[in-house]
């Protein structure tokens, strides 16, 4: 057989085994879909916990009980927030699944060195996007909920909000979270390639919290100074973790 033969049929075998993963991948996500679509009650328990009074959050805090009510203002939106939130933690739940498809597709391509860093970057980077979550759901979009949702510009004005709003605001926090709590593995892999060193954060450490200040200000558009701090504190956390992570990796290297 001739090399362009082999090539060829090379590629296709290759396309056919990103064929499968991807079926596997759907078959898993919708599977997992299902499952949370038909845990409606719990799942929707879970949802607007943050919007009721007795949420853990406002009992640690002792902080006086509000009163949201959702609304809903279209025939289909209650559907398809449920088919949404179904989506979403489908994809949360199965995504340790499809990382492993995906890392089993291209493992064989890899040096051991490279797959070796790959499992560390994928594994660490899910589970701080599951505590960044975390950290949201209990602390900052609870005290989000309770600044934005009581907040009048006049007793005049009666604050009705959606259930559209309520689920894109939880689901965009929820994301932005995420992504921030990827800080120690992104200044990880930096440190791993030799283009982050510790005495740079640390010598720009005041900057940094400045910095820290500003998104956590963004994040939570609340205008006191107590949820100012109890927002940038995790992500201060985050940024001494990630200057402790960049000393010991330069150690190792």
């Amino acid at each position: 057989m001739s090399d362009d033969a082999e090539k060829t049929g090379s590629f296709w075998d290759h396309l056919d085994e990103l064929r499968a993963c991807l079926i596997r991948i759907i078959v898993a996500t919708v599977a997992a879909m299902v499952v949370a679509f038909c845990m409606k009650e719990w799942l929707f328990d879970v949802i607007l916990a943050p919007a009721r009074g007795d949420f853990i959050t406002y009992r640690l805090m002792r902080t006086e009980p509000i009163s949201i009510h959702l609304i809903n203002t279209g025939l289909t939106e209650q559907f398809m927030m449920h088919l949404k939130a179904s989506f979403h933690v489908g994809l949360l739940v199965v995504m340790p699944y499809i990382l492993y498809v995906l890392f089993g597709f291209i493992a064989p391509g890899l040096y051991e060195r490279e797959r070796h860093y790959a499992v560390r970057v994928v594994s660490s980077g899910y589970l701080m996007f599951i505590i960044g979550t975390l950290v949201n759901y209990l602390l900052i979009f609870p005290l989000t909920v309770r600044f934005l949702g009581t907040y009048q510009v006049s007793s005049d004005v009666q604050n009705m909000l959606t259930l559209e709003s309520y689920m894109d605001t939880l689901v965009a926090m929820n994301l932005t979270m995420g992504i921030v709590f990827q800080l120690p593995v992104l200044c990880w892999l930096l440190a791993v390639t030799g283009m982050l060193r510790s005495e740079w954060m640390t010598r720009y450490r005041r900057h940094a919290i400045v910095a820290i200040v500003l998104v956590a200000a963004i994040i939570t558009p609340t205008t006191d100074a107590f949820t100012l701090i109890i927002v940038s504190l995790p992500i201060w956390l985050l940024y001494e973790l990630s200057i402790w992570i960049v000393k010991k990796t330069r150690n190792k290297t």
